[in-house]
């Protein structure tokens, strides 16, 4: 893995980001906040999860030392409306492309340490965090676009091949 790749990872993460926040813009304002019996209470606290799991990871590979205090999560409820977050999400993006841009290749292979919730001491090496932070959002999006589907709103494919095709359409030679 190298520093190019990531890129192109979080290009895709962010791509997909965007489209479930395009497609959350249709549901109304009711459907944005019902409860679900997904893994957060409503497609509102899915989005956010998503974004404050990619918030809490870029603050802690930031950090030269790594080891996270305490800290306080994003919530809910400082996100009323999909444009409130959408707002905050080109923030994190912004903060995140430009920690990606400060890395080289080298880094990759360095450590982020850092302690769970229970206080376990855990250590990976700084691109499995980064692949996490990508491979984590996916298992959320899925839910948050199974929510879509159910409101009449499906985001369609939010597979990588997708954006790929998007991206650089094949050509027709």
């Amino acid at each position: 893995m190298n520093v190019q790749e990531i890129r192109e990872m979080f290009d895709y993460n962010y791509w997909a980001n965007d489209l479930l926040l395009t497609t959350a813009e249709k549901v109304t304002p009711e459907q944005f906040l019902a409860p679900s019996s997904h893994s957060f209470s409503s497609l509102q606290a899915t989005l956010v999860h998503i974004l404050d799991s990619e918030w809490l990871w870029r603050l802690l590979l930031e950090r030269e030392n790594n080891y996270a205090g305490s800290y306080e999560e994003i919530k809910p409820g400082e996100f009323p409306t999909v444009a409130a977050l959408r707002q905050r999400w080109k923030e994190e993006e912004q903060e995140m492309r430009g920690y990606l841009d400060r890395l080289h290749d080298e880094d990759l292979s360095n450590f982020v340490r850092y302690h769970t919730e229970k206080g376990l001491r855990r250590e990976r090496l700084i691109w499995h965090a980064l692949f996490h932070v990508v491979n984590h959002g996916m298992q959320h999006r899925s839910e948050a676009a199974n929510l879509l589907t159910t409101y009449g709103q499906s985001p369609g494919d939010l597979d990588f091949t997708r954006w790929l095709n998007e991206r650089a359409p094949v050509s027709s030679k």
